[in-house]
């Protein structure tokens, strides 16, 4: 097996790293259903899994009422990030995408609707430090040309 590259050891499977730790959240509350001017909480919890090679994702809301979790890899033979979520709501995403240097940006594939919009949703990571970064979650209905954000939060690392 000499010669062989060792698994994930492409540097853009590090391209993720930032996101491990634990993490204390907060969004505007009437974005998941509560008050105009109140605040949501939650936490992550991201580690690494498998050799290094997964990163993976512990999310709850601090009222108990909302659990996910995602396992995201590098996929060096395609050069992106894929990752799966389900959720206590019952739902399973995939999405793919990349690290531009600056933020990465994860999305779902388009599905047209019977009314003839295209759905797609993304999240991107950005203004990312060592003890801060910004999530968006975004919703488009035309493919992807326009985007409107569904959910803003706020990750400052736990102590």
């Amino acid at each position: 097996m000499s010669g062989q590259q060792a698994p994930c050891s492409d540097p853009k499977a590090r391209d993720f790293d930032f996101w491990v730790g634990e993490w204390d959240l907060t969004w505007p509350g009437e974005q998941t259903g509560g008050e105009e001017g109140s605040q949501g909480r939650g936490v992550n919890r991201v580690s690494k899994k498998f050799g290094d090679c997964v990163i993976e994702e512990n999310f709850s809301t601090s009222d108990g009422r909302f659990f996910g979790h995602s396992v995201s890899v590098y996929d060096s033979n395609a050069g992106i990030w894929r990752q799966t979520w389900v959720d206590s709501s019952g739902s399973y995403l995939s999405f793919t995408g990349e690290f531009d240097g600056e933020k990465l940006t994860l999305r779902t594939e388009p599905v047209e609707r019977e009314d003839g919009e295209v759905a797609v949703n993304r999240m991107v990571f950005s203004e990312i430090s060592d003890s801060s970064l910004k999530w968006d979650w975004q919703g488009s209905k035309d493919g992807g040309s326009t985007w409107v954000d569904l959910w803003n939060i706020s990750y400052t690392r736990a102590n």
